[in-house]
């Protein structure tokens, strides 16, 4: 049984070892797309997979080697990991859970984006000048914009857009440029007013592109959160069969055979060998 036991959280430890490297993997994805161009939720993913990695295989080295201390920090930290997860997981569905954009005006295929759909705290995160800064050079280096250059006005009818092309390589549908420049007070959205036809400006400061952004972080997110519940379930399941291995691993170095009565390796007090004598005396006087 201990034998038995050691094996399968040695096992189990090989597959979630192995299992943290598509969480890694999906990490530097997200960090590294060339237009996502956001790694605020990136970074925790990458972190919770490089410590399912570390944790996975101690465990499994413990495992192996029978080691029950390092099987007891195994179990402490694996409960933390799930914790952790967990919470990363529930809070990515809760902070990406609003969006998906609207239709456009006029029949179009693609859909446009308002900041105001997403929540509190990725609008903080993504209005903050520091952060915005790293994605507009992002988006503007991955060359984006550029792939509409040679579109057509029918093509802006047909074809759809990504989320950053939507937001960020072209003004909102909705905007009448003629009655602006016929001189004309209209009340339009005020991305409307921060368009430029310059290929290094265009509407990267517009309202629409960082929702965008946060369009394509939503998508990446939910996509790697049905990978995280994957996981999750499979340390549960881990952690279970690490509790009776620990257990077990526990016994065996006490050099108490499963199932065996140990009261024989116990020296006897120092009244056994009075208690026995008058045991036997009794039963010869009966």
């Amino acid at each position: 049984m201990y034998r038995f036991s050691n094996t399968v959280i040695g096992f189990l430890n090989l597959f979630t070892l192995i299992a943290s490297i598509p969480i890694i993997g999906g990490g530097l994805w997200m960090a590294r797309s060339s237009t996502t161009c956001e790694s605020f939720l990136q970074t925790p993913l990458l972190v919770v997979g490089f410590v399912v990695l570390v944790v996975s295989l101690a465990g499994f080295i413990g495992a192996c080697f029978n080691v029950a201390w390092a099987l007891w920090v195994y179990l402490v930290v694996m409960l933390v990991l799930i914790a952790t997860l967990m919470g990363l997981t529930i809070f990515g569905f809760v902070v990406t859970g609003p969006g998906g954009g609207v239709e456009a005006p006029g029949g179009r295929v693609y859909r446009e984006y308002h900041l105001e759909q997403y929540s509190g705290w990725l609008r903080k995160r993504v209005k903050d000048p520091r952060y915005w800064v790293t994605i507009r050079s992002c988006v503007l280096g991955s060359k984006t914009c550029a792939k509409l250059a040679s579109w057509t006005p029918l093509d802006y009818l047909e074809r759809d857009m990504t989320p950053i092309q939507s937001g960020c390589c072209k003004p909102p549908t909705a905007c009448n440029y003629d009655m602006m420049a016929a001189g004309a007070v209209v009340a339009q959205d005020p991305d409307c007013y921060r368009w430029n036809n310059a290929p290094n400006l265009l509407c990267y400061e517009c309202d629409s592109c960082k929702a965008g952004v946060l369009e394509d972080v939503r998508r990446d997110w939910h996509k790697l959160s049905v990978l995280n519940v994957v996981v999750v379930v499979l340390l549960i399941g881990v952690y279970s069969v690490g509790c009776c291995a620990f257990r077990n691993t526990k016994r065996a170095e006490t050099d108490y055979p499963y199932g065996h009565n140990r009261m024989t390796k116990v020296r006897p007090r120092w009244d056994y060998y009075w208690w026995r004598w008058l045991h036997d005396k009794r039963e010869q006087l009966y």
